[in-house]
């Protein structure tokens, strides 16, 4: 059994953190698996309880343990790590993947911009005459988790025919329209699930998710599609790549 040295200049609370960390790396805490309560701990490496409280608690807000009310504490699973790539084509947002059966077409709709005021600015548009988008709802999973809900919004004056060639002949998309994205713009914040999001991604209401807003152009800088997504916070990590 790994000591902790009582002597060294490590704070106590960071060598237990690594013990627990050494744990879940050999497979000793699987994943789900729930650890050794506080004053187990206490107790197995002759610590005080805030110590081991620190310890637990920094884990937890770094996603390697997780809480549950009355139950204890758990290890997280294995985060998925996610690339937000720069979109080439508005199918690669809607329909393209490397498992093309993991994205999952919720519903397709279509909506009048002036009930959705936040689509019309984000395509620089007003609410003056009827204005419609094709609003497509989807989840993506990796590795049998469902790890994102999406909404789309597609002006349909410039995809008429979008919500019946979805439904129809996916593979028809990526030819017929010449608007193609080249570049994004993405803003990111921080959001509790609502009780929609609670049902599609499989999570109690409140819980913490990770929301991107897109708006994609075309090379004469036109919008023509913009997305917002949530992500499990406790299921992915975000890779973002520059390129010069």
């Amino acid at each position: 059994m790994v000591a902790i040295n009582k002597y060294s200049n490590v704070p106590l609370y960071c060598q237990l953190k690594n013990i627990i960390i050494e744990k879940i790396e050999s497979g000793e805490f699987e994943a789900d698996q729930k650890i050794p309560s506080e004053q187990d701990f206490c107790d197995q490496y002759d610590i005080s309880r805030p110590t081991v409280r620190q310890a637990i608690n920094e884990l937890t807000a770094a996603g390697q343990l997780y809480k549950l009310k009355g139950k204890g504490t758990f290890v997280a699973a294995q985060k998925n790590n996610v690339n937000i790539k720069d979109y080439t084509g508005f199918t690669d947002s809607i329909l393209d993947s490397k498992n093309p059966s993991e994205k999952n077409i919720v519903s397709i709709d279509i909506v009048a911009g002036k009930d959705h005021p936040k689509v019309l600015d984000a395509f620089g548009m007003k609410p003056e005459g009827k204005v419609e988008f094709a609003a497509i709802t989807y989840t993506n999973s990796m590795r049998n988790d469902v790890i994102s809900l999406s909404v789309s919004y597609i002006p349909l004056a410039l995809f008429p025919e979008i919500v019946e060639d979805i439904k129809t002949n996916k593979d028809v998309l990526r030819g017929k329209y010449p608007l193609i994205p080249n570049s994004a713009k993405s803003t990111l914040d921080i959001v509790n699930t609502d009780h929609t999001d609670a049902v599609y991604l499989q999570l109690q209401p409140g819980q913490p998710l990770i929301r991107i807003h897109n708006i994609l152009y075309s090379k004469s800088g036109q919008p023509v599609e913009y997305i917002i997504t949530k992500y499990r916070a406790d299921k992915v990590r975000l890779q973002f790549e520059n390129h010069k």
